[in-house]
């Protein structure tokens, strides 16, 4: 395992679109869900234990090698919300994008042909873990730290958060998040021997619904 790759896989500066994307905060700030560090915490550990793991299984289990076109078909079940599936896909295009020009496979080169559209972003995740010479742990801990690192930076743009509340945030949040890490990849390896249904399906339905919402705003500063 590469830690340089690992540290420019998980840097927010990585041109992987994901500062456009807000991961639900932008519905819940309207809606009064987050209006300081202690309700964005919350949001976040709501979202890590639920979408977060989802997205940490998912990419851990396409590290693993499990196929992609499968993987993809449980990330569509996993998602009912059609603006999340649309956003899963446009992200994932995006990182495709920024993985093939960084760390160029044959593997990567394949799933552009199989999915013209974009795959979900959490399994372009794990096969862009692959090419950058990472394991399925590390395809899961980049999958749930963006869980939570996307919400807490909106949110600083959103509220005028102070950036050290929003940092204090992400830090009290780390164990749990090794947990749901350590989950996860448990679950990628059960997959190898018993299929995607092994892994977990975690449900948000507060988080589909506020998608729907949000995506048919006429005026927003993020994307999903």
């Amino acid at each position: 395992m590469s830690l340089a790759a690992l540290l420019v896989l998980a840097d927010g500066r990585f041109p992987a679109g994901g500062h456009a994307h807000s991961g639900g905060a932008e519905a819940a700030c309207k809606a009064g869900r987050i209006h300081d560090a202690a309700t964005l915490e919350e949001f976040c550990r709501g979202r890590l234990h639920t979408a977060g793991l989802v997205a940490a299984s998912l990419a851990a289990a396409a590290a693993n090698g499990l196929d992609p076109a499968v993987l993809d078909t449980a990330a569509d079940a996993r998602t009912p919300s059609p603006a999340l599936r649309t956003a899963a896909r446009r992200l994932g295009r995006q990182l495709l994008r920024a993985a093939r020009a960084t760390w160029p496979s044959a593997e990567l080169d394949a799933l552009a042909v199989a999915f013209p559209r974009g795959a979900h972003q959490p399994v372009v995740l794990g096969l862009t873990a692959r090419a950058a010479g990472l394991g399925p742990a590390e395809a899961a801990h980049v999958a749930a730290y963006e869980s939570v690192s996307g919400p807490a930076t909106a949110t600083v743009r959103l509220l005028g958060l102070d950036p050290f509340e929003a940092s204090g945030v992400l830090a009290r949040l780390a164990p749990e998040l090794d947990a749901v890490c350590g989950r996860a990849a448990r679950a990628a390896d059960l997959a190898l021997r018993e299929g995607p249904d092994a892994l977990p399906a975690a449900s948000s339905p507060l988080l589909e619904i506020a998608a729907e919402a949000h995506a048919a705003w006429p005026v927003r500063l993020f994307a999903s």
